[in-house]
């Protein structure tokens, strides 16, 4: 199996997790290869920074480590993960751009910037996959999060956050001729889905979804005890049926797990981000209980992301 979607810590955060513990827990439950996002401290924006962390994973036998490299509106840091993409690949899988801010801070908020760095990859001849986290800032409600409960962090990023920032990446890709794949990370609206089924009549667009957003709602988050906020928030129930309906009818790609931790002490202090891997687990098994066929889950959880990201 394939998790095309982690976020191991380390580093300057590794109080939180080390990349040996992720790979560890990884390969306990049945991974094979983990893609880990680039919004780390410090991030996988630059070839230095990108060649020390594949050493953090030296030794490790059993389970392959693999990395999104980061992308900013900078034209020469663009060119230079490009770069390294083609020199790496399939070890770096390809690039990510944050259209909103997250956990990290590398968004690329602003329509023009996002152009920019879709032209630039453009110019540069990539072809390759665009991971995005699509949330849009001006449709962000941060006022409206009560800290403590979870649930409202639901209002304070609702829906249309990412609906019109799946509209804006997709918009940009039109415009600029961008000819490579875009990747809509962990989505979590019926709207965005539409929006990709639509794109996929002249583009090529992906979309992952995760276990917490297939299987929880906003009204999971009101209980404390969970700690159920996360970048795009849990949902309500249409929503989040809808995003299972896309696991067995083939629209979505693949699972990912979004796995993301951090200490009990920044939860409470409201930190997005949720331990993903052993979740993947449980959507595996409510997918097999809705008699999910083993060919379409071979699809979701390896086949998929392995021809496009793999090249196998």
């Amino acid at each position: 199996m394939i998790d095309p979607h982690v976020h191991f810590r380390d580093w300057n955060q590794s109080e939180k997790e080390t990349v040996a513990h992720g790979l560890a827990v990884a390969k306990a439950c049945g991974f094979t290869h983990v893609f880990d996002m680039p919004n780390t401290d410090p991030p996988l924006t630059d070839r230095k920074t990108i060649l020390k962390r594949f050493a953090l994973a030296e030794g490790i036998t059993g389970i392959e480590y693999h990395v999104w490299a980061g992308l900013t509106a900078d034209p020469a840091q663009i060119e230079e993960v490009v770069e390294i993409y083609a020199e790496l690949r399939p070890k770096v899988v390809g690039l990510k751009l944050f259209l909103g801010q997250s956990t990290g801070h590398m968004g690329v908020t602003e329509y023009a910037q996002q152009k920019l760095v879709l032209s630039v990859l453009r110019d540069l001849g990539y072809h390759g996959t665009v991971a995005v986290h699509a949330e849009k800032e001006s449709c962000l409600h941060p006022e409206k999060y009560i800290p403590g409960r979870f649930e409202t962090h639901s209002d304070a990023r609702p829906p249309e956050a990412e609906i019109e920032s799946v509209k804006d990446i997709l918009r940009i890709a039109d415009e600029t001729g961008f000819p490579g794949t875009i990747h809509i990370a962990h989505i979590s609206t019926a709207g965005a889905i539409d929006i990709v089924k639509q794109a996929r009549r002249h583009r090529r667009v992906t979309m992952g979804v995760t276990p917490h957003h297939a299987l929880f709602t906003r009204e999971d988050a009101k209980d404390h005890d969970r700690y159920l906020k996360t970048n795009p928030p849990l949902r309500g129930e249409s929503d989040r049926s809808a995003v299972f309906a896309a696991l067995l009818d083939g629209t979505a790609d693949w699972i990912e797990s979004d796995h993301a931790p951090h200490t009990l002490a920044q939860k409470e202090a409201g930190a997005s981000g949720i331990p993903g891997l052993t979740n993947m687990l449980l959507l595996i098994d409510a997918l097999k209980a809705a008699g999910i066929s083993d060919a379409r889950l071979r699809a979701l959880t390896y086949d998929t992301c392995a021809k496009l990201l793999l090249g196998q």
